[in-house]
């Protein structure tokens, strides 16, 4: 078989995903790359790994950490390289083209998986390597990785034999397929559905929402102004329209993403997912789904979980319930019989948030502009842990992606890569991704990270306050890459327990709340002054308002993952869900943050697969972590920065992350930080 220089030279280095990238920070030559270059490109790259697992396998040498561990790291080099161009460019501005080929890819990237850890000789040598390994004399970096490893292969089914392991690598194979079918059913509901307005019926809609509706309707082609199902026009359009009608019909097209019949529906590909991962845990020993993916995380066990959710989900309901009465009253006010439905709470929630808190999200928006917001973010950073951003022109895979040079101290640190604008081309939400991770294996490498975003287009672009927070969500997660420092690519940046993994995220989200930084950033995008101290007081007092919400609708998300998973797997996943949904007493008027055909987190990967609730137990520590700033007055203090830097965003993979998290703080913390900070203390 060829490997990626062989292939390269037989077709005289045409294709640029196997050539060396003369480039500025060898950055992908997105100019030069087109659909027909990843196909063969990634049989070559799959070859190539292959040879390096043989000659690691079938080594005449005695193991040792460096030519089985250290191989196996690089092992997959030029693969890493095509992957990491192809998922991005997949994700981010898909066509059918690049669909047909996730379809192809999941299926072979699966089998080259299982044939590693099938590989007996391969993890032979990495057995023996465990079973030596005090006598190994390895640095606590290399004896974590060798661990990971170790446990990765016994995790993946290496240890078993037979028809069990074929059943295992079947299973994991059609998984893999699963996955992208929801992803991409996901992606055409999404795309496909759009509400056309007429000029009557903008009526009470903010210019900002209007001027996102017109864009959009350009996008799509449209004749005049239209609603998609992107969350950052939907949740607005359902906040100030006055026509309930139209709100019904919008919020009922996006709460059916996924289950609208058709070869798009995900219903019968989420009770096949189910019924396989419980296939699986059993296969390797577990009695439930829940209890194999937990078992590597911070959390542990399906009912460590449980307990943290359902400390949560008792006083959020309360407050939700308390609010929901609220605002049925309003409505009656307005002449409206019946109960309040979800289409309902949002729009009566911000005409109560301006009654009460005299904050208008027409008079909020033109102070969050995005470009001011990505300044915000690096202007955090650099004051936090001295990095600068240089714009870099250079050309990207779209147009509406730009990209920054990160410095400090004049040394090169990563290359940020932002990707903002919604699009039908993109599937929905915000997530960061790396298209290169940091290592010193083998060369020190520097990553280039991406943030992708879905917010509405406009002249200029304006964020939600919400918005805003995901802007520096993602953020943080980005700083956890550009930060890393460690060796061993496996153990770089983001690669820990993803319950552990939110933490940088939703703890850089607390910076946008620093007054000093929203007087300096948040000015209004006509005038340019400052946002009114009066405001910006009326603001940050209503940081919890209508937690009980949104508490209640990510909980119930959290808690139908988490049934789905811990016992055996439900015939019915729906029905499933309802069952959930009513033991817990879900208000009538919320509705789950991701309903099981849309939910991606869960169905289009392993990822968040019984970890849905690691937003929240990640939540616990961010609100602790900051509360270390607030607790000696300073929200940049550089002692303080240091410390978050050197034991959590460089330290990646590299130790437990509790034990990261307690260097850092020097305890772990409970749930009442949590509360607290959701302003949901009270109501426990």
């Amino acid at each position: 078989m060829l490997g990626a220089k062989e292939f390269a030279a037989m077709t005289d280095l045409t294709n640029p995903l196997l050539t060396d990238w003369n480039t500025p920070f060898d950055l992908p030559p997105f100019g030069q790359i087109e659909d027909s270059h990843f196909a063969p490109a990634m049989e070559a790259a799959l070859d190539d790994g292959r040879a390096a697992i043989r000659a690691i396998a079938d080594n005449p040498a005695p193991p040792t950490f460096a030519n089985t561990i250290e191989a196996l790291e690089l092992a997959d080099a030029t693969l890493d390289r095509v992957a990491g161009v192809f998922f991005n460019l997949a994700g981010s501005d898909s066509n059918p083209k690049r669909q047909e080929l996730q379809r192809d890819f999941a299926p072979k990237l699966s089998a080259y998986s299982s044939e590693i850890v099938n590989n007996t000789a391969l993890f032979r040598r990495v057995d023996d390597l465990w079973q030596r390994r005090d006598d190994l004399g390895l640095s606590a970096e290399q004896m974590r990785v060798l661990y990971l490893t170790h446990r990765g292969f016994v995790r993946s089914g290496a240890a078993l034999e037979g028809a069990a392991r074929d059943r295992l690598t079947e299973v994991k194979s059609r998984l893999s397929v699963l996955g992208t079918e929801f992803t991409q059913n996901l992606l055409a509901d999404e795309a496909g559905w759009f509400m056309e307005l007429t000029e009557d019926d903008l009526e009470g809609l903010p210019d900002f929402v209007v001027s996102a509706a017109r864009a959009a309707g350009s996008e799509k082609g449209a004749e005049g102004p239209v609603v998609t199902l992107s969350r950052s026009l939907i949740v607005p359009f359902l906040q100030f329209s006055p026509r309930r009608d139209l709100r019904e019909k919008a919020y009922r097209a996006w709460a059916a993403r996924g289950m609208n019949g058709g070869e798009t529906d995900n219903r019968g590909i989420a009770t096949e997912v189910l019924a396989l991962r419980d296939e699986r845990a059993k296969l390797l020993g577990y009695d439930s789904f829940a209890a194999y993916k937990l078992e590597t995380e911070m959390a542990g066990t399906p009912e460590a979980v449980r307990d943290l959710l359902m400390a949560v989900w008792s006083p959020a309901k309360a407050a939700a319930e308390a609010d929901a009465d609220i605002l049925a009253k309003m409505m009656a006010e307005d002449g409206v019989n019946g109960p309040l439905e979800p289409w309902d709470w949002r729009y009566y929630a911000e005409k109560r948030r301006l009654a009460e808190h005299d904050l208008d999200e027409a008079e909020l928006k033109p102070y969050f502009q995005l470009d001011a917001m990505i300044e915000a973010a690096f202007d955090c950073a650099n004051r936090l842990f001295g990095l600068e951003f240089r714009p870099l022109d250079v050309t990207l895979y779209h147009p509406d992606a730009r990209a920054w040079e990160v410095m400090r101290n004049d040394q090169h640190m990563a290359v940020f890569i932002g990707d903002y604008f919604a699009r039908g081309s993109k599937r929905s939400g915000a997530w960061c991704s790396a298209m290169r991770s940091q290592k010193k294996l083998g060369g020190d490498v520097r990553p280039i990270v991406v943030n992708v975003c879905n917010f509405a287009k406009g002249d200029p672009a304006l964020l939600s306050y919400d918005d805003a927070r995901t802007l520096f969500h993602e953020f943080g997660h980005a700083l956890h890459q550009m930060l890393s420092d460690v060796t061993y690519a496996s153990i770089s940046g983001t690669s820990v327990a993803r319950d552990f993994v939110e933490l940088p995220s939703q703890l850089y989200e607390h910076w946008l709340e620093v007054p000093e930084v929203l007087e300096k950033h948040a000015r209004h995008a006509t005038t340019g002054k400052a946002m009114p101290r009066d405001l910006l007081d009326r603001l940050l007092a209503a940081q919890t308002y209508d937690m009980g919400f949104q508490t209640v609708e990510y909980v119930a998300s959290a808690l139908v993952d988490l049934d789905f998973h811990d016992g055996a797997a439900p015939a019915d996943p729906m029905a499933a869900q309802a069952e959930t949904l009513a033991r817990i007493g879900m208000p009538h008027a919320i509705g789950m943050r991701h309903a099981t055909p849309h939910f991606a987190h869960v169905f289009a990967g392993d990822g968040y697969s019984s970890g849905y609730y690691s937003y929240m137990w990640s939540e616990v520590m961010d609100a602790d972590a900051f509360a270390a700033f607030e607790e000696v007055g300073d929200p940049f203090d550089a002692t303080l920065a240091a410390k978050l830097e050197h034991h959590v965003l460089s330290a990646g993979g590299s130790a437990e992350a509790d034990a990261l998290y307690t260097a850092f703080r020097g305890r772990m913390p409970g749930v009442e930080a949590l509360l607290k900070g959701r302003g949901l203390l009270d109501a426990a």
